[in-house]
């Protein structure tokens, strides 16, 4: 039977009262927990709690309250620094008092027991009344901001800072929710700005009123990904696919007309190659080209719905001209040829804005995301144009219907041609690195910033000093930092290369395309997700950056169809490779391939665990190089069984699909690594140096972890190794964390541009 209450005011009731609040603050006592701690109490103390443990019947709020002030009251004067239990602390209370302590304790610490807990952090809690308030700074920079931005920005620094001087102005704001058509005119407002400061010219040859700069209209691409992607893509349509299928397919006559034009935007136009049954497949367009000799013009057409242009930039109410890909073909009847897919200038507008004769113009309507890019559909009803708007540089067609092309295979020829313009994608790799430095800054910048929970008596935990958060952050802001490197060295080697035979670097670009872009996304999302309901206000600048980023995944090819594309040529390599070997030299390579396995798997390799093995960066170069080797042998000995069992080679290929991605992908990523680490060997010993090989071991392990199921089954790795990863990727995510907030500044993207206001 449960006694009456005895008061709250009864000094016998005070060595229990940490306990007893303890126990109903934190939720009801079930009936087994009270018979529990009633087993531990003598007759007396049964009494004396009486119905204070009766789960039937807890105390009020207001009851608790005299609890938690008496027991405050009472314990003023112990010392903060004190570690005290709750038994501790409510025989300490009772003496405080001037009360005897007895059979008490026992009692009290059967309470205590039967409650579960951590009573010294029960009973600290209950001692501390208010949290501390913290300004502690981060910890200052371990290098120079503005030499890492340098070594970042490179040879771009320049053209960087002329962009960003231009988005300072009071011209480039942020909106939201504005409607899509006046959303539309404001960015082709922005875009007048940037055709009149040259930024459309720069990689337009002299003569046409440009710099003949490549590179810098690549950074300037990039710099410009930190603002308004709408913008973005807009300018990149604009100068860079139209004004690049000029400069790319056309001669000094074309370049000369339309240029000037294209580069002031007195001339605004379109890039008609996407079709809506076709997609990323550009050698099966249906869109036809024919010549008619009598009138020395080409008659533009589209046979059926499908073979309608789809998804245009500029269509939909800007644009005045098209570059339309199309099949050409030549003669009548039995004498017709095709030549494959050519590119023709084709007006599209008249100068009241009207469709000109024969084409249809569409609307895609809102979108996603980019919802200031007037996207638009195009129908072609026998079109006609005159015979030089083919832009004929590698091909070109005489008054009398000759065909002439100085390069004789249709294949390579129509390679040529799409390697002209592959600087798209590299573009597109870049600003979708622009768009993951701009979030990990503001998630960077937030989590620095931002507390949230923590011990009770000091002041709240930064996120950023939660492991968890550490784990989400910063493998990827080292991936973004691994790509830095990376794409710096395809955009030298796209300027650098040979605009006839780019077919190496259009392999490469596609797939650090793939990758960048899928990283961006990735790292969007993520850091959204690291600054809570903050994160999820447009004025924060996630939404605009997720929604408008999403379509770079299949903007410029489909990154699955892209890996495909670097896996091909891999394996075109690895053909050739083999080809030239003598049966001498073929036997020597295997020889060493599987030495070198046997090497790379002996057992104390695969077990190797110590800090020294897993941050030497021959380590992590060697086994990405494994990696790729294994997945192209593999993959090249699967499609040899199959074509030799007489399957034709689109089916083998379906086949071996998914390997063939996983090859192209462990492919890419060995790229970034070799560049990244390349980069910081070549700085020597310097504060920035040291910096960058943390960043850079933490992304080499990461990866390592994260296709450690591979790793695993190939025998390359035992599973101690790989808890051995896990637990140094752990530490190393730790100590770049110390730097992430100087890291995130040398992105050197200006504060009106990062535009968030928890990034501030």
């Amino acid at each position: 039977m449960i006694e009456p209450a005895v008061s709250l005011d009864d000094p016998r009731l005070l060595p229990f009262l940490p306990a007893l609040y303890v126990a109903w603050a934190d939720g009801d006592l079930t009936e087994d927990e009270m018979q529990a701690v009633c087993k531990g109490l003598d007759g007396d103390c049964f009494v004396l709690l009486g119905r204070w443990l009766n789960p039937a019947e807890p105390p009020s709020a207001a009851e608790l309250q005299r609890m938690l002030r008496t027991i405050r009251r009472n314990a003023s004067d112990f010392g903060r620094g004190e570690k005290l239990n709750l038994t501790d602390l409510g025989l300490r209370l009772a003496r405080s008092d001037g009360g005897v302590v007895g059979s008490e304790r026992a009692a009290v610490e059967a309470l205590e027991r039967a409650l579960g807990i951590d009573g010294t952090e029960a009973a600290r809690q209950l001692l501390t009344t208010r949290r501390e308030v913290s300004h502690q700074a981060e910890a200052e920079a371990g290098f120079d901001t503005a030499d890492m931005q340098a070594i970042l920005d490179g040879d771009s620094a320049g053209i960087r800072r002329r962009v960003f001087e231009l988005l300072a102005r009071d011209d480039f704001q942020y909106f939201d929710e504005l409607p899509k058509e006046a959303y539309r005119e404001k960015v082709l407002e922005w875009c007048r700005i940037l055709a009149g400061e040259g930024i459309g010219a720069l990689s337009f040859p002299e003569h046409a009123g440009g710099e003949g700069d490549l590179g810098a209209f690549i950074a300037a691409f990039e710099a410009l990904c930190h603002f308004d992607l709408s913008l973005v893509v807009k300018t990149g349509v604009q100068f860079g696919l139209f004004g690049g299928s000029i400069l790319n397919l056309g001669t000094e006559q074309h370049h000369r007309e339309y240029l000037p034009r294209v580069a002031s935007l007195e001339l605004p136009g379109c890039f008609a190659m996407t079709e809506t049954g076709h997609g990323s497949n550009v050698a099966d367009l249906e869109t036809v080209a024919t010549f008619d000799p009598e009138t020395d013009e080409f008659v533009i057409h589209t046979p059926q719905e499908g073979a309608r242009k789809d998804y245009i930039g500029n269509a939909a109410a800007h644009g005045r001209m098209a570059t339309v890909f199309a099949q050409l073909e030549l003669g009548e009847g039995e004498e017709k040829i095709q030549h494959g897919v050519h590119a023709f200038l084709v007006p599209i507008r008249n100068p009241d804005g009207s469709p000109c004769q024969g084409v249809w113009i569409g609307d895609c309507g809102h979108k996603m995301g980019l919802n200031g890019v007037d996207n638009g559909r195009l129908k072609f009803d026998h079109v006609r144009v005159p015979r030089r708007n083919l832009l004929d540089r590698f091909a070109s067609v005489a008054a009398d219907g000759t065909y002439t092309s100085p390069i004789a295979s249709p294949t390579k020829r129509f390679f040529t041609m799409l390697g002209t313009l592959v600087g798209g994608r590299v573009s597109v790799a870049s600003g979708a690195l622009a768009v993951s430095k701009s979030a990990l800054c503001i998630a960077v910048s937030y989590g620095s910033a931002r507390r949230q929970f923590g011990p009770p008596d000091r002041a709240e935990t930064r996120l950023l000093d939660y492991p968890t958060h550490q784990r989400r952050l910063m493998p990827r802001l080292a991936e973004a930092y691994a790509l830095s490197f990376a794409l710096r060295d395809l955009r030298q080697a796209y300027v650098q290369s040979d605009p006839l035979d780019r077919r190496r670097v259009e392999a490469e670009a596609a797939g650090l395309k793939a990758l960048a872009t899928w990283h961006a996304i990735d790292v969007v999302q993520t850091c959204r997700e690291c600054c809570g309901g903050q994160g999820y206000l447009s004025v924060n600048r996630f939404a605009a950056l997720k929604a408008d980023s999403d379509v770079f995944a299949t903007f410029e090819g489909d990154n699955i169809v892209l890996l495909q594309l670097l896996a091909k040529s891999m394996l075109g390599d690895y053909k050739r490779q083999f080809g030239h070997m003598t049966p001498l030299r073929l036997v020597r390579y295997v020889a060493e391939l599987a030495s070198s396995t046997v090497a790379e798997l002996n057992p104390v390799v695969v077990r190797q665990t110590s800090e020294a093995h897993l941050l030497d960066r021959s380590f992590h170069r060697a086994a990405f190089a494994w990696r790729e080797k294994r997945l192209l042998s593999t993959v090249a000995r699967r499609l040899k069984r199959r074509l030799d069992g007489g399957l034709p080679t689109a089916e083998a290929l379906l086949e071996c699909q998914d390997h063939l991605v996983t090859t192209a992908r462990a492919h890419v990523e060995h790229q970034i690594l070799e560049s990244f680490a390349t980069a910081v060997e070549d700085l020597g010993d310097s504060p920035e140096a040291r910096m960058l090989s943390r960043v850079c071991d933490l992304y080499g392990l990461s990866r390592l972890e994260a296709d450690r199921g591979f790793f695993l089954e190939q025998g390359y790795f035992e599973p101690v190794k790989a808890k051995a990863i896990r637990n140094q990727v752990l530490e190393l995510c730790g100590s770049v964390r110390h730097q992430a907030v100087p890291l995130v500044e040398a992105f050197g993207i200006p504060e009106k541009l990062v535009g968030a206001p928890i990034a501030r």
